[in-house]
């Protein structure tokens, strides 16, 4: 059902610093780390996951301030539910935050869709296969 979480950092070093030394205890590490220079308001912003090997499942995002709002992604087993599944936030009182698409900057195969729930949380589905 869940495919990943997100969290914020508004002092992301000593978050990063914080979560690599309590996940190793269950035997997580950063699995991708990187600059978000597509971010035009915010091109310097750092974010890392944490996870089993090759599967980075809990995210750490810098932010500028505080902020309450979270990042939960469902995994969709075919691209097709990507669509369906925006389609239907849209229509449900979502607000676009990313149409359906592929978003290599995670994996070739990565082809997501983001809506801003009523509560202004990130909501995303997400397929890792080709089609």
């Amino acid at each position: 059902m869940f495919d990943h979480l997100s969290t914020y950092a508004t002092d992301y070093d000593a978050t990063k610093k914080f979560y690599d030394n309590a996940m190793a205890t269950l035997g997580y590490a950063i699995q991708m780390e990187f600059v978000a220079e597509w971010n035009s308001e915010f091109p310097t912003q750092r974010m890392c996951a944490f996870g089993p090997k090759g599967k980075p499942a809990f995210w750490i995002i810098e932010v500028k301030e505080k902020y309450t709002p979270r990042h939960i992604a469902f995994s969709a087993v075919k691209r097709k539910e990507v669509d369906l599944f925006y389609d239907a936030a849209i229509k449900g009182g979502g607000h676009d935050n990313g149409k359906p698409g592929l978003r290599p900057m995670y994996h070739e195969h990565y082809y997501g869709a983001f809506v801003i729930d009523p509560d202004g949380n990130n909501i995303e589905a997400v397929c890792h296969q080709p089609e």
